[in-house]
């Protein structure tokens, strides 16, 4: 997920936790033990990607692909950084310090929160189409949920809108929700989002904030309420992506009953559970191809055509619609002889390969399609000359081959 989401999660634990325990001997403590939970949700929250400083260790693109989601995005490397947490904590805040010495409500406050910010923020990563693999080093492969958009303001709006209430100087509770409703336009304005989505986050803001306001300096309804609109919202992306992945593989089996279908990548348009791209993966091992192909579906055709889907995701003018259900704008086929022998023989190939979910692979490169190119290119793709004349890369983490079923042809 974006960090804003992991910051406004974070934040929303901290002030939960405070709220729930019984208040400090006198106002002063009571202040610093906030800010203590606050800070430490919000770090804990966001801690995990500092995996970025690791990238340096092998060369673009294998550093991003290989350690960005990679180690600190673990269950059992979660111990040694929330240790981190706690010392950067204990040594550079005095205040903190002597507070977490003397009162037993603050330590275990803190404690609930750095693990509450840790966990969170593996299962929130966990929900999108980029995958981790939490449970390494005993299992190392790749775990997708394919349900929610990376960027979903849904969750900005149920979690900030609570923790905004709670600021006290108004000036300040209006610059932050005009920063938030300028970010529901602005994405609004790039066909992100559709008018129908702005205007339930709208009405969800306003219903939070009558709620905090009601709850005073000690309730926590609204922090529950959107604890609940969270994990609802999960669960129907849930299963909207269960059934868009259905309507994927049956108009594929007709499309070309000789294909095998492997894996349809799932992504959800922000905010709105109709509208899903996919890039899907497919194989025809007697003819010695694998094919991908990138496009739009929409569970309500009735309601939204797929023609009506925020056009901001995809190509418009390259999409060819096969009913008002599913639209194709790409179709790219790859040799399987050429990714196994590239596999078998380039060590750098070997290596992108623990992160490729979607390859393909020519003479000169290879990309996964999963995510589009920017002007800078796609940040995936990996340029055979530039490895050339390279030694072997160490440093390689022993994830697992999301595509061995395309790498050997019994799939394994």
């Amino acid at each position: 997920m974006d960090n804003l989401s992991h910051s406004v999660v974070g934040l929303a634990v901290g002030e939960f936790v405070h709220r729930r325990l019984p208040e400090e001997s006198d106002i002063d403590r009571n202040r610093v033990r906030r800010r203590l939970l606050l800070i430490s949700g919000w770090l804990a929250s966001n801690f995990p990607d500092l995996d970025l400083v690791l990238t340096p260790l092998l060369p673009e693109p294998l550093g991003y692909l290989l350690h960005h989601r990679g180690h600190t995005h673990t269950l059992l490397y979660a111990i040694p950084q929330a240790l981190l947490l706690w010392a950067m904590i204990w040594m550079l805040w005095p205040a903190a310090r002597r507070l977490l010495k003397q009162s037993g409500a603050a330590r275990t406050g803190f404690a609930l929160t750095v693990c509450i910010g840790f966990v969170l923020h593996l299962l929130m990563d966990s929900l999108n189409s980029y995958g981790i693999h939490p449970f390494h080093p005993f299992d190392s492969r790749w775990f997708y949920g394919d349900m929610v958009f990376i960027v979903e303001p849904l969750f900005w709006i149920a979690f900030g809108v609570p923790v905004i209430m709670t600021v006290q100087r108004n000036s300040m509770k209006i610059l932050l929700f005009a920063l938030m409703l300028g970010a529901l336009l602005f994405f609004t304005m790039k066909e992100f989002l559709p008018w129908t989505s702005v205007a339930l986050l709208i009405a969800l803001a306003l219903l939070l904030g009558v709620l905090q306001r009601k709850a005073g300096t000690r309730g926590t309804t609204a922090f529950v309420f959107s604890a609940i609109v969270g994990i609802g919202f999960i669960g129907m992306q849930a299963l909207a992506s269960y059934q868009a992945t259905q309507v994927l593989v049956r108009h594929l089996e007709n499309k070309d009953p000789e294909s095998r279908f492997l894996d349809g990548s799932m992504t959800s348009f922000p905010t709105n559970p109709l509208c899903w791209a996919f890039v899907s993966v497919e194989s025809k091992e007697a003819s010695g191809i694998y094919t991908l192909r990138r496009g739009v579906l929409s569970l309500a055709p009735g309601m939204t055509p797929v023609a009506e889907c925020p056009a901001g995701f995809f190509d418009a003018a390259a999409q060819t619609a096969a009913n008002p259900a599913i639209a194709f704008y790409s179709e790219q086929e790859g040799k399987l002889d050429t990714l196994r022998n590239l596999f078998a023989e380039n060590c750098h190939f070997n290596a992108w390969m623990r992160f490729a979910r979607v390859p393909l692979v020519n003479h000169d490169n290879a990309t996964d399609i999963r995510f589009s190119s920017s002007p800078r290119g796609n940040f995936t793709t990996m340029n055979f000359d530039d490895f050339k004349d390279r030694e072997c890369a160490r440093f390689i983490p022993d994830w697992n081959f999301p595509r061995s079923d395309l790498l050997t042809p019994s799939g394994r």
